[in-house]
């Protein structure tokens, strides 16, 4: 294989000129959401200096999208998708910009703050589910993997970027700047999206209400495939995310450094940004399954290492295989969803997978904070690595066609 193949495969850029649009409304857009996250952090943290304020951030961000994902999924199942999604873009951006008038004011206390987020990750829910469906109808089969990458890569490159770029804003502007800045991104948002062509369900539209909803979870349940993905995702979050275990386990292993602490999460990053980066060869193979599994299984054993050694140099290195596995794994078990999934289904299955993304690491860094306080850092690292990749090798022993499955132009 030639180099050139082994680097991020760019064909949707150059194949579709719709999706190069989307990809560009959608990274300028998660750009201002990582400065948003950083200034409500701060406003609340300057209003209430209260750890458990600041917590409740992460809470109003991540309820909103389990409760209100899977019914918004058979939502986005029965309508145009397109505009589904262009009305939750209007939805974020009205939040974001009441968020901007309440920074200029100062007038709004803290729980109007938290509402304002819930609303915008209410409105996030919805239009999640409805871009699910973008990538797989606008690009062939065969590149859809490519198109998940590249969003992969450039999610990640803004999840380094926007919140150092929100640090400087609020020093430089303030803080009712930094929102408006992030409402103004979703224009270029509703840019992207707004030249797509109506994108109704194919086949069946979904069921009203509750009905829907079970219709959903049935598939879920029943496809081996998918429902494996998802397994394997949550088994790699719940098991063994690490952030929450960061800080306990500098101070005890690395002195307590603030600067090791801060390195610890930018490992994870550059390495989710150079995996995606070299993806060319990965996405081009057609194994997404294969991928996943091997992606997942590295991620546990990658963490376990860095729960037993004693050297930041091994640790930050073994935190960059890590991010790298993980991003590899990430978009594998996207690429499984979205070639796996009949269309009509589609809003109600990347509901569920959101809803995975958003609950799993929440759910993982509890666990790891509470093993780590019946015991060690290290030992809540050691112990989650080992069960992801026992569960990990379970999932794939005990699904074949996930481990064996071939992805071709003409079926899943």
């Amino acid at each position: 294989m030639s180099l050139a193949r082994t680097f991020l495969d760019v064909r949707p850029l150059r194949t579709s000129p719709v999706f190069r649009r989307l990809l560009i409304g959608r990274t300028i857009s998660v750009l201002g959401s990582f400065m948003t996250m950083v200034t409500v952090m701060y406003q609340v943290w300057d209003l209430t200096h209260s750890a458990v304020w600041s917590g409740a951030v992460g809470l109003a961000q991540a309820l909103p999208m389990v409760c209100v994902g899977l019914f918004a999924g058979s939502w986005v199942d029965r309508g145009d998708r397109r505009r589904i999604f262009l009305v939750a873009t209007v939805g974020q951006a009205v939040c974001v910009l009441l968020l901007a008038v309440q920074g200029f004011t100062g007038q709004v206390p803290v729980a109007g703050i938290l509402a304002l987020v819930a609303a915008g990750s209410c409105f996030g829910a919805v239009g999640g589910p409805a871009a699910g469906v973008f990538v797989p109808r606008l690009l062939p089969k065969e590149q859809v993997a490519a198109g998940l990458a590249l969003n992969h890569v450039t999610a990640q490159a803004m999840m380094l970027l926007g919140p150092a770029l929100g640090g400087l804003f609020l020093g430089w502007f303030g803080i009712g700047v930094c929102y408006l800045l992030d409402a103004l991104s979703f224009g270029l948002a509703f840019y992207g999206a707004f030249g797509l062509p109506a994108l109704p369900p194919e086949g069946e539209p979904s069921r009203a209400g509750l009905h829907g909803v079970l219709d959903g979870l049935r598939f879920l349940t029943g496809h081996r495939v998918v429902r494996g993905a998802l397994v394997t995702d949550l088994a790699a979050t719940i098991l063994s995310m690490p952030v929450s275990l960061f800080p306990l386990v500098n101070a005890e292993r690395f002195g307590d450094n603030p600067r090791t602490l801060g390195l610890f999460l930018s490992a994870v990053a550059v390495g989710g940004v150079t995996a995606t980066a070299f993806s060319g060869s990965v996405t081009r193979l057609g194994r997404p399954g294969l991928v996943m599994l091997c992606g997942a299984g590295t991620w546990g054993t990658a963490l376990a290492l860095f729960g037993l050694t004693t050297s930041p140099w091994v640790g930050l290195g073994l935190l960059v295989v890590a991010g790298a596995a993980d991003a590899l794994s990430v978009v594998s078990r996207s690429t499984i969803v979205q070639t796996r999934t009949p269309d009509a289904l589609l809003g109600r299955v990347t509901a569920a997978e959101q809803i995975v993304g958003q609950a799993g690491p929440h759910l993982g860094n509890l666990r790891g904070g509470l093993v780590a306080g019946w015991s060690s850092g290290a030992t809540a690292l050691v112990t989650g690595g080992l069960l992801c990749v026992l569960a990990v090798a379970y999932v794939g022993s005990s699904t074949p066609e996930l481990r064996e499955g071939k992805l071709t132009p003409d079926g899943p």
